[in-house]
């Protein structure tokens, strides 16, 4: 007789911060960078801090020798440079100079050039996500949770674009100053994965650009082609979630590979290349090892618990037992659900729960799911 496990999670719903924004990218930003205003001095604070601490140089030296040694600025007005004004908007907005608000922007594209400059493993263990397809009981869900540094504890923030005739409405979770981790609009959902495996790149589309191309289409197919026929700077996995399937792309300097175990009916992926071998070659026996599971790592250690809660669910996932994955504190160190240590690396800095369909919904969390209380919000009528 099978025994049966219940797990209790007492959860509480803290203060969220939403922000509305209207107009054209500039004045989204400004609105975001004044109404953020003192969360964003201080989170800059605390970046530049960890930066200090991690470099033994000043913040400002590396930020300098940082964007110099990249040329992003071209790729950024070819393809999305509505979303470089809304960087300026948030730096005219904020008081901060557009230098930082930009480099703040490339996370991504720091730990890759971190990884280039030092040619050692700059693992990135951040993020575990899930999608699933329609089917004839529900609508498409994808689900993550956001792993980030801890400087950024306290700042979350949901970005609620209004949308108009140029620009879809959107929910973007995010932290202050930042363009966003997480999002959809009515007809598409993204989530985002760092792969540090894989080769980048100092010129193309850097990650948080790529993320905000994709969410301001407003069909499908156009999300899908922009993921091909951009250049991309920095590796990174993008789950996608549209009304009928769900897709997710390991993208890479030099190529886009599909990840597709399931016919698109259902999609997963933590932090390693599954498909695609564009590797750095300082990390290809690494990633060798993770891959056929003679190296125990966060990322590969996060995908198998995702697989073993597939086949206890016997792949056919609801939006409350994805919840329970993304919950889940089973390995004691890789869990999941990573909780927020003092003096950590990172934690689980949301959950968020995307649901597509004749009622779309986000469903967010701030700070850990198994603490805080998911809460949902519709698309207007």
């Amino acid at each position: 007789m099978k025994k049966l496990i219940f797990l209790l999670f007492i959860t509480q719903t803290i203060s969220a911060q939403i922000i509305h924004l209207s107009g054209t990218p500039y004045e989204r930003g400004v609105q975001h960078g004044k109404q953020l205003k003192p969360q964003i001095a201080e989170v800059f604070t605390k970046w530049k801090a960890s930066l200090h601490q991690d470099s033994g140089k000043d913040a400002s030296e590396v930020i300098k020798t940082f964007l110099e040694s990249t040329r992003f600025l071209n790729s950024i007005q070819t393809w999305t440079p509505d979303i470089y004004e809304e960087i300026k908007g948030i730096a005219d907005g904020s008081g901060q100079s557009l230098e930082d608000v930009f480099a703040f922007n490339l996370i991504d594209e720091y730990w890759a050039h971190l990884d280039r400059v030092k040619n050692e493993n700059q693992e990135k263990n951040k993020c575990t996500a899930v999608g699933v397809a329609k089917s004839s009981d529900q609508p498409t869900i994808v689900a993550q949770n956001v792993d980030i540094d801890n400087y950024m504890q306290g700042y979350q923030v949901l970005l609620h674009i209004q949308g108009d005739k140029q620009t879809p409405e959107q929910y973007i979770m995010s932290c202050a100053g930042f363009l966003g981790f997480a999002g959809m609009n009515k007809n598409l959902s993204l989530v985002i994965n760092a792969l540090t495996d894989v080769n980048s790149s100092v010129e193309g589309l850097p990650v948080t650009f790529v993320f905000r191309g994709i969410l301001s289409k407003k069909t499908a197919q156009e999300a899908l082609d922009f993921v091909h026929y951009v250049q991309h700077a920095t590796g990174q996995n993008y789950l996608i979630g549209t009304n009928k399937e769900v897709y997710t792309f390991e993208a890479s300097a030099n190529r886009v590979e599909e990840f597709n175990p399931h016919k698109r009916k259902l999609v997963y992926h933590t932090n390693h290349s599954l498909v695609n071998e564009d590797i750095k070659p300082w990390r290809v026996e690494t990633r060798k090892k993770m891959l056929d599971g003679s190296r125990k790592a966060n990322s590969n250690t996060r995908l198998a618990g995702v697989h073993k809660f597939l086949e206890k669910f016997e792949n056919k996932l609801t939006a409350e037992n994805i919840k329970d994955i993304l919950r889940s504190k089973e390995d004691p160190i890789f869990p999941i659900c990573v909780p927020y240590r003092e003096g950590g690396g990172a934690f689980t800095f949301s959950s968020v729960v995307f649901t597509l369909g004749k009622d779309p919904s986000a469903e967010v969390t701030y700070g850990e799911p198994d603490k805080n209380d998911y809460q949902k919000h519709y698309f207007k009528k």
